[in-house]
C-alpha cells in the first residue's frame, strides 16, 4: 500500500512540473507604452487605415498623368473591308489589288498590330476637385491615427492604474486576512477559558472565510487586469504583471481646460467636411465638358512581331456628357445632402465633447471631496478597531462589534484606494479630452 501511494505523489509531482507555471512580471508604465506602440494591433490597423487612403489619394494622379497603353494583335481573315485595309496598312497594296474580283473576293489575308497609345487629361475639373476630396481624406485619416495613439495612451494610463488598484485590493485583504487570523485565536483561546460561547466561535470563523473568498476575488482582479494589459500589449502567454510603482494621488495641473478644435479627432472631422465639399464640387463641374489629348503610333506586318509599315496618330478630345437620364442631378445632390450631414456631425461631435467635458470636471470635484472624506474615514475605523480589538481581549467588547469594526476597515481601505483611482483616472481623463 505504501509502494502505492509513493507512487500515485510521484506521478502527480511530474504532472505538476509539466503544468504552465504563474509568471510574476514586474513591469513600468513607459514600458507598456513602449510595447504598444510596436505591437498594438489597434494601432496597426490606424495605420493601414492610412495607407488605404494614401493609396486612394496616389490614385487620382490620373488626373494629371498620362494613360499609356501597348497591345499586339493578330488576324487572319478574308472580310473584303479588313483584307485591304490590313494590306493598306501593311503598306503591300499593288495594281491588282485593286481588280474587282480579289477586292469583293479576296483571298486570306494576315495582319499582326503592334499599337502604343497614349492618352493625356487636359482639363477635368471633376477630377481635380476628386484629388482635393482624396487629399483631404488621407489627412483626415493620418490625424485619426494620432487620434488613437492619444486613445490607447490614455488606455494604457486606466489599464496600468487598474492593476495598482487590483493589488492594493490585494494587500488590504491580505491584511484583514491576517488581522481576522489573529481575532479567530484570540476568540478561540476565550473560548477556552469559558469567556465566549461557541456561536461567537464560529461568527469569527466565517468572517475568516469571507475575507478568503474576497482575496480570492482581487487575486482574480489582478489576472483580469494583467490579461487586459497583455491584450492592449499583444502580447500571449501566462503571465501576471506587477506594477514597478504604488497606487498614489496624483494631481495635474487642469485649471482652464477646454475643448481644443486642434484634438486631432476634431480637425479630422473639419476635413472630412472639406472633403464632402469638395466631392459635392466635383459632382457639379461632373455636367462641364472634358478636354483629353491622345495619340498613337502604329506598327504592321503579315508576320508576327514584324512592323514593316509604320504609322501615328496625334489628337485632341472635347466630350460633353449633356444629359445621362436623371444620375448626375440625383448624385450631386446626395453629395449635398452629405456635405451637410457632416456639418451637423461636426457640430455635434464638438457639443457632446464640451458636455462630457463639464460632466468629467464635476466628477473631479466629487472624487476630491470625497478623497478628504474616505481618508478621514479610513482613520477613524483604524482607531475603532484598535480600540475594540483591545477591549476584546479584555473581554468588555462584543464578537460581533469587533468583526463589525474589523469589516468597516477593511471596507474604508478599499473605498479609499478605489477614490484614489477615480480621483487620478478622472484627471488623466480631462487632459485626453482637452489634448491638442
Amino acid at each position: 500500500m505504501k509502494k502505492i501511494v509513493k507512487s500515485i505523489f510521484i506521478i502527480v509531482l511530474l504532472f505538476s512540473k509539466q503544468l504552465p507555471a504563474q509568471e510574476i512580471i514586474s513591469i513600468g508604465k513607459s514600458e507598456v507604452l513602449s510595447k504598444i506602440s510596436e505591437k498594438n494591433l489597434s494601432l496597426k490597423i490606424s495605420k493601414e487605415e492610412f495607407n488605404a487612403a494614401k493609396a486612394d489619394y496616389k490614385q487620382t494622379n490620373a488626373v494629371f498623368l498620362p494613360n499609356i497603353t501597348a497591345s499586339h494583335t493578330g488576324i487572319s481573315t478574308t472580310n473584303p473591308l479588313m483584307a485591304f485595309g490590313s494590306k493598306l496598312n501593311q503598306g503591300i497594296l499593288t495594281q491588282n489589288d485593286f481588280n474587282p474580283a480579289l477586292l469583293n473576293n479576296p483571298e486570306q489575308t494576315q495582319n499582326f498590330a503592334t499599337i502604343i497609345k497614349v492618352e493625356q487629361p487636359l482639363i477635368n475639373l471633376d477630377g481635380f476637385y476628386e484629388r482635393k476630396a482624396a487629399k483631404s481624406k488621407m489627412d483626415a485619416m493620418s490625424l485619426q491615427s494620432k487620434r488613437t495613439e492619444d486613445y490607447l495612451t490614455f488606455e494604457v494610463e486606466k489599464a496600468y492604474m487598474q492593476l495598482q488598484l487590483a493589488y492594493k485590493g490585494e494587500q488590504v485583504l491580505k491584511k484583514a486576512l491576517k488581522t481576522a487570523n489573529e481575532n479567530q485565536k484570540l476568540a478561540e483561546n476565550s473560548f477556552k477559558q469559558g469567556l465566549l460561547q461557541r456561536a461567537d466561535v464560529l461568527n469569527v470563523e466565517v468572517r475568516v472565510t469571507e475575507i478568503k473568498n474576497q482575496l480570492q476575488t482581487a487575486k482574480s482582479n489582478v489576472q483580469n487586469a494583467s490579461n487586459y494589459l497583455s491584450f492592449l500589449m499583444n502580447d500571449d502567454g501566462f503571465v501576471t504583471y506587477k506594477p514597478k510603482d504604488s497606487l498614489t494621488i496624483s494631481n495635474v495641473n487642469i485649471d482652464n481646460k477646454t475643448i481644443s478644435e486642434n484634438r486631432s479627432d476634431i480637425k479630422a472631422m473639419q476635413l472630412s467636411t472639406i472633403a464632402y465639399e469638395a466631392m459635392n464640387k466635383a459632382d457639379k463641374m461632373a455636367f462641364l465638358p472634358r478636354l483629353n489629348a491622345f495619340g498613337s503610333y502604329e506598327l504592321y506586318d503579315n508576320t508576327m512581331f514584324q512592323g514593316n509599315a509604320s504609322g501615328y496618330l496625334i489628337g485632341a478630345q472635347l466630350s460633353w456628357d449633356i444629359f445621362q437620364g436623371s444620375k448626375r442631378f440625383g448624385k450631386a445632390q446626395k453629395s449635398k445632402a452629405e456635405l451637410e450631414k457632416s456639418k451637423l456631425a461636426y457640430n455635434q461631435y464638438v457639443s457632446q465633447s464640451n458636455l462630457e467635458l463639464n460632466k468629467v470636471k464635476r466628477q473631479l470635484v466629487d472624487a476630491k471631496n470625497k478623497l478628504e472624506l474616505t481618508e478621514l474615514a479610513v482613520q477613524q475605523s483604524e482607531e475603532s478597531l484598535r480600540i475594540r480589538k483591545n477591549r476584546f481581549k479584555e473581554g468588555l467588547e462584543k464578537t460581533s462589534d469587533l468583526l463589525q469594526a474589523e469589516t468597516q476597515f477593511a471596507q474604508k481601505q478599499l473605498e479609499y484606494y478605489q477614490t484614489v483611482f477615480e480621483y487620478n483616472f478622472t484627471q488623466t481623463y480631462i487632459q485626453f479630452l482637452t489634448k491638442e
